[in-house]
């Protein structure tokens, strides 16, 4: 396969994950600002800092509110991270791309580009908001979907498969790192209600809740949500899953052997830890070791399949 062939199908995956994280991010936020009182000061400002948006949205938007900040991450396409940018870029990968993917996600993949752009607006106001988020996910699921039971499955897919999960593990690792240092204070020894729904919300981020009830069968506690979402093999968008799905991809493909490294030394940092005793500093910079692994192992994939010729 051609390292440009590979590098869309990678960025394409990338792409459409990244406006469906983003989209599930904005929903939870709007919805937990409503939950919570006032006073517990919980804003929009946090999401542009999960994104590493910070220094481009002060570039272009002088005050920090809540439609300047959806604009921004919905509908501005001087942000590379909004949903609009990111389905725009996925669509010119897919489209370099339409003899490698089938007809029909393509199709789709420039549907929800089309829709999305021409519906900003009922995004960014809340009355039709979750309807606007909605189809964007349902979008991004039906397009990885229509890939999953349609697209052959050699190399290419690999490929795919290995960028949607990095850009999975980028934002567990992110809503973690932001969300987390929100919360009310670790030291409380009584969980209250409002720790818990901000704890819940977390879950909600990656679409995790339900099934963390399932598998963890106790209160929502921090312990138990970190170890979820960063130990967990069987949950998709826990970080160690992920990290064991590009693992998998790396099997089929040559020269792997530098890249098989890093994922697996990732692996072994994150089984490691224990969740009962990361504070919250430490969780941040084990956060920060995670998020440079990531990286590693991005660069490596990037200079060994897609520069090389």
């Amino acid at each position: 396969m051609l390292s440009r062939v590979a590098e869309n199908i990678y960025w394409m995956a990338r792409y459409i994950e990244r406006a469906e994280n983003t989209a599930r991010l904005i929903t939870v936020t709007t919805n937990l600002i409503l939950d919570l009182p006032k006073s517990a000061n919980v804003g929009w400002e946090p999401i542009i800092e999960i994104m590493g948006s910070e220094k481009l949205f002060h570039e272009h938007y002088t005050e920090i509110d809540e439609r300047n900040i959806l604009r921004f991450m919905i509908a501005d396409q001087n942000n590379p991270g909004s949903i609009v940018s990111s389905l725009q870029m996925a669509r010119e990968n897919a489209r370099t791309i339409r003899d490698i993917i089938p007809r029909e996600t393509w199709e789709r993949i420039n549907d929800l580009f089309l829709a999305a752009k021409s519906n900003t607006q009922s995004g960014i106001a809340r009355k039709n908001r979750h309807s606007y988020l909605q189809n964007i996910i349902l979008g991004a699921q039906t397009i990885t979907g229509q890939l999953a039971g349609t697209m052959y499955h050699d190399i290419g897919y690999d490929f795919l498969r290995m960028g949607r999960n990095l850009e999975r593990a980028d934002m567990t690792t992110r809503i973690i790192d932001v969300r987390s240092a929100d919360l009310l204070e670790e030291e409380h020894e009584g969980l209250t209600p409002y720790e818990n729904i901000q704890w819940m919300s977390v879950l909600k981020s990656l679409t995790g809740y339900q099934m963390y009830r399932r598998i963890i069968q106790v209160r929502v506690r921090r312990a138990d949500v970190l170890k979820f979402l960063l130990q967990e093999k069987k949950f998709p968008r826990a970080f160690y899953h992920a990290t064991c799905e590009v693992e998998s991809c790396l099997n089929n493909l040559p020269r792997n052997t530098e890249c098989k490294r890093q994922i697996n030394a990732l692996q072994k940092t994150v089984l490691s830890v224990n969740p009962e005793k990361l504070k919250q500093d430490d969780l941040h910079k084990f956060i920060d070791k995670l998020q440079l692994g990531l990286m590693t192992v991005h660069n490596i994939i990037a200079d060994t399949y897609f520069l090389r010729q």
